[in-house]
C-alpha cells in the first residue's frame, strides 16, 4: 500500500512535534530549539534538539534525526505505517487506500509527427533554466535555481530586450517543451514518454512571464497597483493570452498534463479551453518553493469572477497551501499576518514587512493555523472592517480554538473600513501598518468585544448568559495546559467576578517593581491569584530554603489535586485556607491586598490577560530558574574553593615537615 505524499505533508503538518517528544522526553526551551537528553543513547548534556517551526528533531551526539514519523519508530520501534496511522489518528487525518504505485506527478507526453503550431512557447534557453526533466530529485532545487536566474535580472523599467527574451517566436522551435521539429520521424508506435508535472507547471510559469513581457496593459495594471519590476520578477508574475487555446498551442504535447493540472478544461460540446485568459497570473509556490498552481486576476474590475485559482489536483490542495509562506520563510520573517489577496502580500513584502500570507480562495482553517504556528507562536489574522469582514473573524475565533496550545498567541486586526492591506501601507507606510499589527487585541479582547455587546451585563442574568457563551467556546481550547482556566477568569474579571480588595487597600495599586524587588513575591501573588499557573513551575524539582514560601505553596497545590476549586477566586481562599502558619498568612494576604497583578502586567483596562499571564508565568520561571542555576553555580565554586584551600593546607603542611625532618637529618617520604 502506497500513501500519497501529500497525504503524508498533511499529517506531519499537523502534528506538534514539541508536544508529541515533549510527552515522551521532559524537552526545555533553549531559544528557537527545545533540548533533552537523546532518548537514543546515554549522555548527561543535552545534544538532542527539537525544532517546532522545521518540524524536526537533530541529536548531535549520536546523529539521530527525522521528523514525527521517524521519531516514533526509532522511540517506539514502530513500523511507517504504524506510526503513519498513530499520528494520522491523532491529527484527525484520514489515511485513504492506494493500491497503484505510479508515480502520482507524472503524465504521458503525447509524441508529435507532425510540425507544430507557429505560436508562442516557454523561453527556457532565454533566462538559462534547465530542460524538464522526469527525474523528481530536480524539483526541490529547481525553484532555487530559478530565483537566483530572475534577481540577476534588472528590475524596474523592465522590457522584453532588458531581460534578453527573444522578440520572436522561432527562437523557440524544438526548445524547451513546445512544439517539436518539423523534421521528428519518430514512429506513432513509440512508447509514449513520462512528463513531470513539477517541470511542466515551471514551464507555464515561464510561458505565462514571457507574456508578460511582451504585453505593456498586463505591466502597465501592476505599475498602477504599485508594484515594480522587481517584485514582478521576484514573485514570477506573468500575463495569460486571451486565446481560448493559447496553451494547447504552446504545448500540443503536453495537453494529458495540462489537464491533470486543470489548466485546460472540457467544455459542454466537447472542445477543450485555457482555464485563465486575459488575466496577470501569480504563480503559486509550494513551501520548497515549487510552483504548484496558479492565481489570475481579471484586469477589469467587471470581469467576474475577478480571482480565479486552479482547480485542486494532485499538486495542489488550496486548504494546505498559502501564498507567500515560501517567500515569507525565504526572507526569515519573525512577525506574521494572514491577509486577504495576492497583492496585500506582494504590497506588504515589498513595503518590508515579510511574514505576510494569503489563503487561496477558501476561509482560514486548522491546516492553515497549525502551519503557521510552526513558524511563530505569535500569529495575527487581517479583517476588513466591513460585516462581510468582522463576520469572517467571528468564524475564524470559533475555528481556531481547538489549535491554541498554551504558549501560542493569536491576535485580530480590523482595518480601517474601505481599506486593506495594500492600500492602507500605502498611506501609512511600513511603521503606521507595523504600529497597527503590534498593538491589534488577542483573542480574549476580541472573544469579549464580541460577545459583550450581545448581553446586558448591569444584571446578573446578562453576566450568567455572558459566562455561558464563553464557556461554550473555552470548551474548544486544548483539555491540556492553562489557557482554559486564564480565559475563563478574565472574562470572570471584566464582568465584576474578580477578587475584591478590602476598603482599607492602598487607593493606588502598586506593581512588584515598587512594592518588592524578590522574585519570590512575585510568583507567590500570581500563583496564590492563578494557581493552575504552577504547571509552569513543575519542572523545578527542588527549590531551596531560599525560596521557602513558594515551595510549601507549589506543594500546597499539587497536594490539594482535584480539591482545588477551578474558580480563581475560589481557589485563592481555599489555599489561604488550607495554610497552617497564621504569620504567614497574614504576610501572604497582606502581599495580596497591596499589588494589584493587572498592573504588574501593563494592562491599561486593569484586568488581567490570559496570554500575559501566561508569558508572565513562563518569564518568572525562567528567572526563578536562572537563580537557582547561579546559586548552584556559586555553592559549587564555593565549596571548590574550600576544597582547594584545604588541600593547599595539606601540602603547606607536608612541605614544613618534610624541611623539618630534612633540617635534623632524617629521611622520610611524603605522600
Amino acid at each position: 500500500m502506497r500513501i500519497p505524499q501529500n497525504v503524508i505533508d498533511q499529517v506531519l503538518d499537523r502534528t506538534d512535534l514539541v508536544e508529541l517528544i515533549g510527552a515522551r522526553v521532559p524537552l526545555k526551551k533553549s531559544g528557537r530549539t527545545f533540548s533533552a537528553c537523546c532518548p537514543f543513547h546515554g549522555e548527561k548534556s543535552p545534544s538532542f534538539h527539537v525544532r517546532r517551526d522545521k518540524g524536526y528533531y537533530h541529536c548531535f551526539g549520536c546523529q539521530a534525526s527525522g521528523n514525527a514519523v521517524t521519531f516514533l519508530m526509532q522511540y517506539e520501534n514502530q513500523s511507517f505505517m504504524d506510526a503513519l496511522q498513530q499520528l494520522a489518528q491523532h491529527a484527525g487525518v484520514t489515511l485513504p487506500k492506494v493500491e497503484d504505485d505510479k508515480p502520482q506527478h507524472h503524465y504521458k507526453i503525447k509524441k508529435i509527427t507532425q510540425p507544430g503550431p507557429k505560436s508562442v512557447a516557454p523561453a527556457t534557453d532565454a533566462l538559462s533554466v534547465p530542460l524538464p526533466s522526469a527525474n523528481p530529485a530536480i524539483d526541490t532545487a529547481r525553484s532555487t535555481v530559478v530565483d537566483e536566474t530572475y534577481e540577476q535580472v534588472p528590475p524596474p523599467n523592465w522590457s522584453i530586450q532588458d531581460v534578453g527574451l527573444p522578440m520572436n517566436d522561432s527562437a523557440y522551435e524544438a526548445d524547451g517543451l513546445g512544439a517539436t521539429q518539423s523534421g521528428d520521424n519518430s514512429s506513432p508506435d513509440a512508447a509514449p514518454e513520462e512528463g513531470n508535472l513539477y517541470d511542466l507547471l515551471e514551464q507555464v510559469t515561464l510561458f505565462y512571464q514571457l507574456q508578460l513581457q511582451r504585453h505593456l496593459e498586463a505591466r502597465q495594471y501592476f505599475t498602477g497597483r504599485g508594484l515594480d519590476g522587481e517584485a514582478c520578477i521576484s514573485w514570477r508574475l506573468g500575463y495569460a493570452l486571451g486565446g481560448w487555446q493559447h496553451l494547447q498551442e504552446a504545448f500540443p504535447q503536453h495537453m494529458e498534463g495540462l489537464i491533470q493540472l486543470g489548466l485546460i478544461k472540457l467544455d459542454k460540446y466537447g472542445k477543450y479551453y485555457a482555464l485563465f485568459r486575459d488575466r496577470v497570473m501569480f504563480p503559486i509556490r509550494d513551501h520548497k518553493g515549487r510552483v504548484v498552481a496558479f492565481g489570475g486576476r481579471a484586469m477589469n474590475n467587471e470581469i467576474k469572477p475577478k480571482y480565479l485559482n486552479s482547480a485542486e489536483s494532485v499538486m495542489f490542495n488550496k486548504s494546505r497551501v498559502l501564498y507567500g509562506l515560501y517567500e515569507s520563510k525565504k526572507a526569515r520573517a519573525e512577525q506574521w499576518l494572514m491577509v486577504e489577496g495576492y497583492m496585500d502580500v506582494i504590497a506588504l513584502h515589498q513595503a518590508g514587512i515579510p511574514g505576510a500570507v494569503a489563503t487561496l480562495g477558501t476561509a482560514t482553517n486548522i491546516d492553515h493555523l497549525t502551519l503557521l504556528f510552526k513558524q511563530s507562536p505569535r500569529l495575527t489574522l487581517a479583517f476588513d472592517g466591513d460585516t462581510a469582514g468582522q463576520n469572517a473573524a467571528k468564524r475564524t475565533l470559533e475555528l481556531c480554538l481547538p489549535v491554541l496550545n498554551d504558549g501560542r498567541e493569536l491576535r485580530f486586526l480590523t482595518l480601517p473600513d474601505g481599506q486593506d492591506p495594500d492600500s492602507l501601507v500605502k498611506i501609512e507606510g511600513k511603521a503606521g501598518l507595523q504600529r497597527r499589527i503590534e498593538q491589534a487585541p488577542p483573542l480574549s479582547d476580541f472573544l469579549y468585544n464580541t460577545l459583550a455587546p450581545q448581553y446586558d451585563l448591569t444584571h446578573p442574568e446578562g453576566k450568567s448568559h455572558f459566562m455561558q457563551e464563553v464557556q461554550r467556546h473555552i470548551e474548544h481550547l486544548p483539555k491540556q495546559g492553562v489557557y482554559r482556566q486564564l480565559l475563563r477568569q478574565a472574562m470572570r474579571e471584566r464582568i465584576g467576578l474578580s477578587w475584591k480588595k478590602p476598603a482599607h487597600a492602598m487607593p493606588v495599586p502598586l506593581d512588584f517593581a515598587q512594592h518588592s524587588s524578590r522574585l519570590e513575591d512575585k510568583i507567590l501573588i500570581l500563583l496564590l491569584q492563578y494557581p493552575f499557573l504552577a504547571d509552569r513551575f513543575k519542572q523545578l524539582s527542588h527549590i531551596g530554603i531560599k525560596y521557602r514560601l513558594l515551595e510549601q505553596l507549589l506543594q500546597l497545590i499539587q497536594q490539594s489535586g482535584d480539591y482545588l476549586p477551578e474558580d480563581s477566586e475560589q481557589a485563592t481562599f481555599f489555599l489561604l485556607g488550607a495554610w497552617q502558619d497564621n504569620d504567614t498568612r497574614s504576610k501572604i494576604c497582606h502581599l495580596l491586598e497591596s499589588i494589584d497583578l493587572a498592573e504588574y502586567t501593563h494592562n491599561p483596562d486593569r484586568s488581567p490577560k490570559p496570554e500575559l499571564l501566561d508569558s508572565l508565568a513562563h518569564d518568572l520561571f525562567l528567572q526563578l530558574q536562572e537563580q537557582l542555576m547561579t546559586q548552584n553555580l556559586k555553592a559549587a565554586s564555593s565549596n571548590l574553593s574550600m576544597a582547594l584551600a584545604h588541600k593547599q593546607q595539606q601540602i603547606d603542611a607536608h612541605i614544613k615537615r618534610g624541611l623539618v625532618i630534612e633540617q635534623t637529618g632524617q629521611k622520610t617520604t611524603i605522600h
